[in-house]
């Protein structure tokens, strides 16, 4: 997903949908929004609306990751165990590994668009 790819380092913002600050759920819409797929603005309405959902073993890029018992954090997978994600406030947007501390909170995936 080249349009997450282009978002790191834009600073986070809760609420935020860009072009330049985002949240979690906004950066994931955003993403989907320039492949043409339209997704609800929050993490759970996400998670629930989305009805492929897909396990971790079986994650491709573009899909959806979250996080929590609420799944109330997200992020864009984008391959080789890792995805895009804006984490909290005074951080940026970034590319992290799904190991250690988000495979321990990792709280189901989904496949938009299909």
């Amino acid at each position: 997903m080249r349009f997450a790819h282009r978002q790191i380092g834009d600073r986070y913002r809760w609420g935020g949908n860009g072009p330049n600050a985002w949240d979690c759920s906004g950066l994931a819409t955003g993403a989907w929004r320039k492949a043409g797929v339209k997704l609800p603005r929050t993490t759970t309405q996400i998670y629930r609306k989305v009805r492929t959902k897909v396990s971790r073993k079986n994650l491709r890029p573009g899909d959806l990751v979250f996080f929590y018992s609420g799944r109330s954090h997200m992020g864009i997978y984008v391959g080789k165990g890792r995805f895009i994600h804006a984490p909290s406030s005074g951080k940026r947007v970034k590319k992290v590994k799904l190991s250690g501390y988000y495979k321990r909170n990792f709280n189901g995936a989904v496949r938009p668009g299909r």
